[in-house]
């Protein structure tokens, strides 16, 4: 059966989820994570997509991509999945062979003005609805520092509708009463 084309709007930015095969990890250490972000990086800029979020669970991924130009997201998963997944790092580190994704990632195209905000909100709060953290910020491998507490990550791109709530709104912490 013939892939179904993939919806690559520049400007606009996508919900991108892809889950380790038969739900196994993808991270095993912290080498793993770090690993994944400079790869993450790295492909983001040389394709031109801005990262908006992000969360790596030990399992899945959910990433907040804007391409500049079309058919940019499907390259940066495509360049994580050469030097992530296969020759190059996982499989080497861990002595092991076969694929490590579930399938292709999955990528759902945002109104940016309606959804952008609960999406990135969903995806840093990931670790919290896993019961794997009891607040956002004790979960080292998430963009909610910066989104929610405006630390530094060099790895994120404020979207124009995160920027236009204002001066301060990164430091409004909703766990914190």
């Amino acid at each position: 059966m013939a892939r179904l084309p993939r919806f690559d709007v520049p400007g606009q930015p996508q919900h991108v989820i892809q889950r380790g095969n038969n739900r196994s990890i993808i991270f095993a250490g912290e080498e793993d994570y770090q690993f994944y972000l400079k790869k993450l990086g790295d492909a983001c800029q040389k394709f031109q997509c801005d990262l908006n979020a992000y969360v790596l669970m030990t399992n899945h991924v959910h990433l907040l991509i804007t391409p500049h130009l079309k058919v940019r997201i499907g390259k940066v998963m495509q360049m994580l999945g050469r030097y992530y997944v296969h020759v190059q790092y996982f499989n080497h580190q861990y002595n092991r062979t076969g694929t490590l994704w579930e399938s292709r990632y999955k990528a759902i195209l945002l109104d940016s003005e309606q959804y952008l905000l609960t999406c990135s909100r969903y995806i840093e709060l990931n670790p919290v609805r896993a019961d794997m953290v009891g607040y956002p910020a004790k979960y080292p491998w998430s963009s909610y520092d910066f989104n929610a507490l405006g630390l530094s990550d060099s790895l994120i791109k404020e979207h124009n509708i995160y920027t236009a709530l204002g001066a301060g709104a990164a430091v409004s912490d909703p766990f914190v009463h």
